[in-house]
Order: structure tokens, then sequence, then C-alpha cells
């Protein structure tokens, strides 16, 4: 299949593909005499399997790693639980994150609605 096929029936831009093939998601393609890529119709399936996993929360680099270590055979939902293990705790810790810039937020527009404006005041203590 041509790059472009490829793309098309994975949903993605050509320009998706090429990034894919550079960042290892898939293998490097075979190429024509023209120059043209050429790849197999496993390509289509590897591209929504990394992009379901991204869906998932991993990172590309993830993505890579959990794909190679699928390639080299033994993958088990047992042993790659660790990865979604990870994903997860990695997800937790932002959603702490974004509740504690959100108490603060809150905070502050409380503070706005009492008078205490920490926009106009920023860096002055006169009007705090």
């Amino acid at each position: 299949m041509k790059i472009g096929q490829v793309a098309r029936e994975a949903g993605v831009s050509v320009d998706t593909v090429r990034f894919y093939e550079r960042r290892g998601v898939l293998p490097e393609a075979r190429r024509r005499p023209s120059g043209y890529r050429m790849f197999g119709a496993e390509a289509v399936e590897r591209i929504r399997s990394a992009k379901a996993l991204q869906e998932l929360g991993f990172t590309l680099d993830e993505v890579v790693d959990a794909l190679h270590a699928h390639d080299a055979g033994g993958a088990t939902c047992e042993s790659e639980r660790w990865r979604l293990e990870a994903v997860v705790d990695r997800i937790d810790a932002r959603i702490a994150e974004l509740a504690r810039v959100r108490d603060n937020a809150a905070a502050s527009l409380e503070d706005c609605r009492a008078g205490r404006c920490r926009l106009t005041s920023a860096g002055s203590a006169d009007h705090r």
C-alpha cells in the first residue's frame, strides 16, 4: 500500500504516517525504485493500535515501547499491566494538580467577589 492509502484507512494524515515511521511506531517502509514508500496491510492496524494506546493516555514513547514489547513476543496482559498502572498514576497526579489549581482559582474568584481582587493587586502588598 502507498502511504496515502495507509493514512486514509488508518484515519490519520500522511504526515502522521511519516512521523510514526520516524519515531519507530511503524517499521521503516520498503521503497519502490521510484522512492515511494510501500507498506503492508499490517501498518494500518499498527497505527490504529498506536492511536488507541494514545487515547488511553500513553505517551508516544510509551506506545513505541509497548509495541516493541509486543513485537518481541511473550507480551501478556500480566507482563504489560504495569504500563497501564503507570498511565493511571500519571493521570491521577494530573487530576490532583488540576484540583489544586482549580481550588486556587476558585479562592481568587471568591476574593475578587469580596473586593480583594488578586488580579489587580498582583505584586502589590498595599491592595491585599
